[in-house]
């Protein structure tokens, strides 16, 4: 079953839109986020501190896709991952819940914005253009 659920998501990944890909990274760095509070309530330092990474890492991946080039919202969500890269490090450094819950709160608020942008792309997607998709 692992097989199967890891192709699903292999094939997942590789068939998705940009803006699909950017909406999957902002719910795994949200679900490591959870993770890494619950883990700091229950005072597991090794898996607070995994979670926490592996939201560092996502975080610095959205980094890295920006187009500085793009404009004015490029450069002010540029700003706004390097303040969430560093609560990150103060979260992990201080095992510090408060600072994970504000980070996953600015992701949460992005995220809406970003299934907008998706919403609004699968609907100015041309019907047939949908069925000839599903149909090859």
């Amino acid at each position: 079953m692992t097989y199967q659920s890891d192709r699903y998501r292999q094939v997942r990944v590789e068939t998705a839109s940009s803006v699909d890909l950017v909406i999957m990274l902002y719910r795994g760095a949200i679900r490591f986020l959870a993770e890494a509070e619950e883990a700091m309530v229950a005072r597991d330092i090794p898996g607070a501190h995994r979670c926490l990474v592996r939201s560092q890492e996502i975080v610095a991946e959205l980094m890295g896709s920006l187009n500085l080039d793009a404009g004015e919202v490029a450069v002010n969500l540029s700003r706004l991952y390097d303040y969430m890269q560093r609560r990150l490090i103060e979260a992990n450094l201080r095992k510090d819940p408060a600072a994970a819950r504000e980070v996953r709160a600015l992701l949460g608020e992005l995220l809406g914005a970003w299934e907008t942008i998706a919403a609004q792309e699968r609907a100015s997607v041309p019907a047939y253009a949908v069925a000839s998709v599903t149909t090859a």
